[in-house]
């Protein structure tokens, strides 16, 4: 039996993305909340415990986008077709958010604040148009020929724009539960307070988009609830619902990491139903991973460099995170 390819790449790209979602993630979410948080030295704080790690975490990003190419260079040449405009509003969302990180630490008192908002505008456009370009891709691409053939502005949907909404709450929880692991005193309570409504809003638009997905797509309803898929999908609700429930109940408590790891898991079944819904398919409504697959040569020799960088990649960000431990301090951290 020879080893299925298309979907190991697959599994690796999925990887790679769901990896930028938990690494990135809340490292967005921490500009999500820059305007909800008004002392400066906070916000230095905030920053801070990001500062060591933030550039690293986009690694999977690059990561995600290369194998689509390398193992998938129809799905490539389609989806960033389709969504070349959002793309590139992420991609300046978050140039500009880089480019704020590092400029705020080295401004006087009367720029910093221009910076500040930077860093927020730069984190809310890259989050916002990530969430726009994923209601687009549930919402599949007209293709003729082998190509692309929707409009420039095909992804300007209702439920894109709904998505793009939803992407921002997600990330701000993240980055909430992040900052409540990592920050002491005000701050941390801050952090508690403001999680509890971000949770509940989360788990609504949860239940928005699970509700809307299978209205508005007949394919990804009839995926969901014929077997064998419904066996997989049924406990996703549940889990969601005792999810949200743990994170309020730990927070109630003295909450340090288990908020941050319910976070996750919960973004974990949203991306777990994701990946049922769409199901062999890689350029929806109906074009397989087989199909869009590279040649099999192309994905093997692809293959071999993958597996030998993504150990380093995660050797290299475990390292960074355990010699960054612990809570970070006003005052201390990047300059």
């Amino acid at each position: 039996m020879g080893i299925d390819l298309p979907v190991i790449w697959a599994v690796i790209i999925g990887f790679g993305l769901m990896m930028y979602v938990v690494m990135d993630g809340f490292d967005l979410g921490i500009g999500i909340l820059f305007p909800f948080v008004g002392e400066r030295d906070d916000r230095d704080v905030m920053v801070n415990t990001v500062a060591p790690v933030w550039d690293g975490n986009e690694t999977w990003l690059v990561l995600g986008g290369a194998g689509l190419l390398a193992a998938f260079p129809l799905a490539y040449s389609v989806i960033l077709s389709a969504l070349y405009l959002p793309l590139v509003l992420m991609l300046l969302g978050l140039i500009w958010r880089g480019v704020a990180f590092e400029f705020r630490f080295k401004a006087d008192e009367h720029h910093k604040r221009y910076w500040d908002w930077a860093f927020a505008g730069g984190s809310y456009l890259a989050t916002f148009f990530q969430g726009v370009s994923l209601g687009a891709f549930l919402n599949g691409f007209p293709m003729q020929n082998g190509a692309y053939a929707g409009g420039a502005l095909d992804w300007i949907t209702p439920f894109g724009l709904f998505t793009g909404l939803g992407l921002l709450v997600a990330y701000a929880l993240l980055g909430c539960t992040w900052l409540i692991i990592k920050t002491e005193g005000a701050l941390h309570e801050r952090m508690v307070a403001l999680a509890r409504p971000i949770t509940i809003a989360l788990v609504v638009v949860i239940g928005l988009v699970s509700l809307w997905t299978p209205l508005a797509h007949p394919a990804i309803a009839e995926r969901w609830f014929t077997f064998p898929n419904i066996v997989f999908f049924s406990p996703v609700p549940i889990l969601v619902l005792a999810s949200a429930w743990a994170i309020l109940h730990s927070l109630g408590r003295t909450p340090h990491v288990a908020p941050f790891v319910l976070a996750l898991f919960l973004l974990f079944l949203g991306y777990s139903g994701l990946a049922i819904s769409l199901w062999p398919n890689i350029i929806p409504p109906e074009v397989s991973i087989r199909e869009a697959a590279a040649p099999p040569q192309s994905m093997g020799f692809a293959l071999v460099g993958a597996l030998f960088i993504i150990p380093i990649i995660l050797a290299y960000t475990a390292w960074s995170y355990y010699v960054f431990r612990g809570k970070v301090k006003a005052g201390e951290g990047y300059h």
